[in-house]
């Protein structure tokens, strides 16, 4: 089973740390684009976290139940207006099963990264396929892995360098895709840290993960606005589709 790294201090102030991600600009499109594919039926969220997203996507009168390794996540997702409308399940979202079938499975924000074993994330994709009705999708919005930024002899890039917050990516294992992401937040002077390792993955990788699991992919754009994707998108949101056989 997966570790938890989202503990309560953690959770506490995560909604705070990724504050940029509830903005209407960023939000409102993944919700319109996961609402379209849910359709009449009932959507399935894996890592559902304090709930950025499920909240949303319930509040378009989707029913959404998610899962989720950490209960002090949890814990912060309940205190919110709405979320009486949610349901959640402890547990880990490559393995746990929850009853029922759906029109839709998503996991978002570089989820999908937690699991830091190509066998768990086969797991995963084998998981969403079996809670899937047939025609129904997966979807997934994760990073491209940047390699290609990281100069020969370096292990090391830094993506946020600001007063208040201190952000970098330690690769530390190229053949099993392994990077451990470093945060440090000043706040006034005092300061607070958190690193957690991430399984990066490429596009065609997951593509046979799905085939594996027997999903095929149906679209894949550069970001819920269905911009282009090309060789140089930083990120992608894609779906996939169960057999309906």
């Amino acid at each position: 089973m997966a570790k938890v790294e989202f503990d309560e201090q953690i959770a506490a102030r995560y909604d705070e740390t990724s504050g940029h991600m509830y903005r209407p600009e960023v939000l409102d499109p993944a919700v319109d684009f996961l609402a379209e594919l849910a359709g009449e039926g009932a959507a399935l969220e894996f890592g559902i976290g304090t709930g950025r997203v499920a909240l949303a996507l319930s509040g378009r009168g989707v029913p959404v139940h998610g899962v989720d390794i950490s209960e002090p996540m949890l814990e912060e997702l309940h205190r919110k207006p709405g979320s009486e409308r949610v349901s959640t399940t402890v547990g880990d979202f490559a393995t746990t099963r929850v009853e029922g079938s759906f029109e839709l499975v998503y996991l978002v924000f570089n989820t999908i990264t937690n699991l830091t074993t190509q066998d768990e994330q086969v797991a995963c994709f084998a998981n969403a396929a079996a809670h899937l009705e047939p025609g129904g999708c997966f979807v997934i919005e994760v990073h491209v892995p940047e390699l290609r930024r990281v100069p020969p002899g370096e292990r090391v890039r830094a993506f946020d360098v600001g007063r208040s917050h201190l952000g970098f990516d330690e690769y530390t294992d190229f053949v099993g895709q392994i990077l451990y992401s470093h945060h440090y937040w000043n706040d006034g002077g005092s300061y607070r840290s958190f690193s957690a390792p991430f399984r990066y993955v490429w596009p065609a990788e997951l593509d046979l993960m799905a085939r594996l699991a027997g999903m095929t992919l149906r679209e894949r754009w550069a970001g819920w606005t269905r911009e282009p994707f090309d060789d140089e998108s930083s990120s992608h949101v894609s779906v996939w589709e169960k057999t309906r056989s």
